[in-house]
């Protein structure tokens, strides 16, 4: 879709970066690809407010090859916007709900599952808060030579707690149905250039 389309792929950004970027009219536009045999397209297997946030100023390329037809669908922001709200709306009571139980943990709870301590070691916070954070981070939330105080230890102990309800309130693959595509345009040919016509329509606040 990257060659067909004239995208390219920054390959600074590693594998979890974005799909492809679009260089048109002096801006970089980033976008997400996604291709389907089925009709609906299928997003991703933990959807969670992450995805929300990266999806919100996104450009869509969906590919559809659907029995002997083979076209694509351009959506902008705009177009992709009341469906992730739709997914946004889902998750948002267990989201909130995360982050009211993480404020509720006190010192106390901290003493029963890390001891109680005057200066955590980095070891300590690796422990609870595992892989969740590299290196860089966890030197950087070092409020004490070479430790942790426990309000600080706190905090991390609530970020865990947060992240681990939020796993349980993220969706599975989520997906997009075909009738969402209803009246959007097909790009069957000189895909680049459509592709071009359609995102500066979207920056000139045409339709979509």
């Amino acid at each position: 879709m990257r060659n067909l389309f004239d995208l390219y792929k920054d390959s600074n950004e590693g594998r979890d970066g974005v799909d492809a970027h679009l260089e048109l009219d002096g801006r970089i536009i980033p976008f997400e690809l996604k291709t389907t045999s089925k009709g609906s397209v299928t997003t991703v297997r933990d959807f969670g407010p992450d995805h929300i946030e990266k999806w919100k100023d996104k450009h869509w390329l969906i590919g559809f090859f659907i029995g002997n037809r083979e076209f694509y669908h351009y959506g902008s922001p705009k177009m992709m916007e009341s469906w992730i709200k739709s997914k946004e709306d889902y998750i948002r009571p267990d989201i909130t709900l995360s982050q009211l139980a993480s404020r509720q943990l006190s010192i106390l709870d901290l003493h029963q599952i890390m001891g109680e301590k005057e200066i955590y070691t980095y070891e300590d916070a690796v422990s609870l808060q595992k892989k969740q954070y590299k290196k860089s981070k966890y030197i950087e939330l070092q409020d004490l030579e070479n430790g942790y105080s426990p309000e600080r230890m706190l905090e991390i102990l609530q970020a865990r707690a947060k992240y681990l309800i939020q796993r349980g309130s993220t969706l599975n693959n989520p997906h997009i149905p075909f009738s969402y595509f209803k009246g959007w345009v097909e790009i069957t040919e000189n895909h680049p250039t459509k592709l071009r016509e359609l995102v500066r329509s979207y920056f000139n606040g045409d339709k979509g």
